[in-house]
C-alpha cells in the first residue's frame, strides 16, 4: 500500500510542478491526479496513488495519447509488464523533501546570479558573461516549494553553482511563505541535494508513451 504520507507529498509535488511549469491545476481522479500539460509539450501526466493494476490501466487510458506519462510510486515491475513495450520507463527516481532554511547563495568570481519572479514562478540563473550556465525554478503552493529543472552546464560543474542556485531558490521561496520543499531528482543529482540537507522520501517511476 502507498501510505497517506507518501500520497500527500506526491500531491504537493504535483500541484507545485503544475504551477512552476504553468500547466493546468491537477484534477483528482479515482486513481490519483491528472495534469494536462502544455509545457514541456502537450500531453496528459497521470500520477497514480494506488498500487493496483486497475489503477495503472485506467491512468494509461487517459495518458496514452502521444507522449502521455503515467507515474507510479509502487509495483513498477508489474506496471511495466502491464503497459508493455509502447511505454518507455525511467529507473526509479527520488522524490526528496526538506525543511527550508536560509543559506548564502554567493557565486565564484566571474559569475553573476540573478533572481526573477514572474506570476509566482521563481527563476534563478547564473551567468558567465552573457551565457546562462546554471539555472533552476520553483513555485510555492500551500506553503510548499516545489523545485524544478535545476542544472549546471558540464563545463561549469563542481564550482558550487548548483548549491548557489538551490540556496537562492530557497530564500526566494521562503519570502513567499514556504516552510518546506519537495523535488523530483535523479540519482546523479541526489548527492547535491543530500549535501544541502534534503532527504529521500520515496521513489517514483515514469512511463512515457512512445508514440
Amino acid at each position: 500500500m502507498i501510505s497517506n504520507e507518501v500520497t500527500e507529498v506526491l500531491r504537493g509535488w504535483a500541484k507545485g510542478l503544475a504551477a512552476v511549469r504553468r500547466n493546468s491545476v491537477p484534477v483528482e481522479t479515482t486513481w490519483g491526479l491528472r495534469i494536462d500539460e502544455v509545457r514541456p509539450k502537450t500531453r496528459a501526466r497521470c500520477l497514480v496513488f494506488r498500487d493496483d493494476l486497475d489503477a495503472v490501466r485506467s491512468a494509461a487510458d487517459v495518458a496514452s495519447a502521444p507522449h502521455g506519462v503515467v507515474i507510479v510510486a509502487a509495483a513498477e515491475d508489474a506496471a511495466a509488464a502491464l503497459l508493455g513495450p509502447a511505454w518507455q520507463s525511467t529507473p526509479p527516481e527520488p522524490i526528496m523533501t526538506t525543511t527550508l532554511r536560509r543559506m548564502p547563495s554567493s557565486v565564484p568570481a566571474g559569475y553573476d546570479l540573478s533572481i526573477t519572479v514572474d506570476a509566482g514562478v521563481i527563476n534563478v540563473r547564473v551567468h558567465a558573461e552573457s551565457e546562462v550556465v546554471a539555472a533552476g525554478y520553483a513555485a510555492v503552493v500551500d506553503g510548499i516549494a516545489v523545485v524544478d529543472r535545476v542544472g549546471t552546464e558540464p563545463a561549469h560543474q563542481r564550482r558550487g553553482l548548483g548549491t548557489a542556485v538551490m540556496n537562492a531558490l530557497t530564500a526566494a521561496a521562503m519570502d513567499q511563505g514556504a516552510v518546506s520543499a519537495v523535488l523530483h531528482g535523479t540519482e546523479e543529482g541526489r548527492a547535491l541535494y543530500e549535501g544541502l540537507g534534503w532527504q529521500l522520501h520515496s521513489k517514483i517511476t515514469s512511463f512515457t508513451h512512445a508514440a
